[in-house]
């Protein structure tokens, strides 16, 4: 049997296309309640019996035989072996690709991570000081495949924010993997252990007899991962409840149709629940980027996925004009937004919701998930309108500096007073006046 993929065709001239976007993009964050029952149970009994019931859970679902946590956890000696092990061509790609994701975090941290101050003219101090959280947790995907890109993603901008210990948790046979291994001691991480799931957020969120508490959980998993995070979150900081991977394309029909296709093949072949999609005004374009899609699919190793998502999730959409697709873009709040455009930059000040935007016909996004410097955790299902990608930020927090001078004490205790008096909380009051001279 011949697969295929038919994304939905729809056009924004048709009546009942707002509905039919509407219905295309809906995926519920909810977990399944069954789900959810599986992992309150296993966290409280995290937080009642530690390491037993970590490494208990951990030997049933990896069906392993360990008899002791230690025994799941990995030294520095195995991550750098691993790194060392590597074939030549291979070791040099990730040493780049690291030194591209960190070179780019470092950037940030100097225009967005650093601590400043001023004095206004009654000589008050005024300001607000960054300090590095001091241990996060990263999950790391490894049930089903190896992420070596991923560690990369979460641990190096916690090293360049200044934290202490980064402790990396990733599923037995994710572990097996050198490159992860290799690309853990590459970005730093100070402790490894081969567990995942839930027993493995909920012993970073409340610790054990040997995995240490953590201030901040990152890192992507299934749902079982995901509803942990939510369940531990005000325990601990959380980077953000990860939805099926998204791409959306904006082409004005002058990048090679076959070259649109495959990115869109780069998003639906992580998951049958993964949306790609096409914005153009061009019809004949779009016919062409379908054929292209027919023609590619056969060759793809994971065909049956990219066709299942295509199909279920992904939608070829002929607009009015280029503006409107950037309307429509803002409304959809893409992960993944590329402008396949000969004039990529004519359209990027129109377009102010997406976790990564990638200008030009030979920007890939799959550049920017391995190696183009950028971090490829990024926010999905729409919640790219008041979210952003992981960055150093989030392994920092920011305390506010405030040095009163006498002077400023004269000013501002009036001006406190009224408004405390006005509150009816009159310790508050009396403390500000107290300051003030008789």
């Amino acid at each position: 049997m011949t697969l295929s993929a038919r994304p939905l065709r729809l056009s924004t001239t048709e009546g009942g296309f707002d509905a039919a976007l509407a219905a295309r993009l809906h995926w519920s964050a909810d977990t399944d309640a069954g789900i959810e029952k599986v992992v309150a149970d296993i966290i409280a009994d995290v937080r009642s019996r530690g390491d037993a019931a970590v490494l208990e859970y951990t030997n049933r679902f990896d069906r392993l035989a360990a008899t002791s946590l230690r025994e799941l956890e990995l030294g520095q000696a195995e991550m750098k072996a691993a790194f060392e092990g590597l074939p030549a061509r291979q070791r040099e790609a990730l040493e780049n690709a690291a030194r591209r994701v960190r070179s780019y975090h470092e950037a940030q941290k100097k225009a967005s991570g650093e601590s400043w101050s001023y004095r206004d003219a009654d000589g008050t101090l005024l300001g607000q000081k960054v300090t590095p959280v001091d241990r996060v947790g990263i999950y790391v995907p490894g049930g089903k495949a190896a992420y070596p890109s991923s560690v990369l993603m979460n641990a190096i901008p916690a090293q360049v924010a200044g934290v202490a210990e980064i402790i990396m948790v990733v599923p037995h046979p994710g572990a097996q993997n050198a490159l992860l291994l290799a690309a853990a001691w590459l970005a730093g991480a100070t402790r490894a252990f081969t567990i995942g799931g839930a027993q493995a957020v909920a012993a970073l969120a409340y610790g054990t007899e040997t995995v240490p508490r953590v201030d901040k959980v990152t890192g992507p998993g299934n749902a079982y991962v995901a509803s942990a995070k939510r369940r531990v979150f005000g325990q601990v900081g959380i980077d953000m409840i990860a939805g099926p991977s998204e791409i959306l394309v904006l082409a004005d029909g002058t990048t090679p149709a076959d070259w649109v296709a495959m990115d869109l093949f780069s998003q639906a072949e992580h998951d049958e629940l993964a949306q790609s999609i096409l914005l153009c005004p061009d019809a004949a374009y779009i016919d062409e980027v379908q054929r292209a899609i027919d023609r590619m699919l056969p060759e793809m190793p994971r065909a049956g996925i990219i066709a299942t998502s295509l199909t279920n999730r992904g939608a070829l959409i002929r607009t009015r004009s280029m503006e409107e697709a950037c309307e429509i873009s803002n409304r959809v709040a893409p992960e993944h937004l590329e402008i396949a455009s000969a004039d990529p930059h004519r359209w990027e000040p129109l377009l102010r919701h997406a976790g990564a935007i990638f200008l030009g016909a030979y920007t890939s996004e799959s550049l920017g998930d391995y190696c183009a410097g950028p971090n490829h955790v990024l926010p999905t299902s729409t919640t790219a309108r008041f979210s952003s990608p992981l960055g150093v930020y989030d392994f920092q927090k920011r305390s506010s500096l405030i040095e009163v001078s006498q002077a400023g004490a004269q000013v501002l205790g009036v001006i406190a007073a009224e408004l405390a008096y006005g509150e009816g909380l009159q310790a508050h009051a009396r403390a500000a006046e107290l300051r003030l001279k008789r």
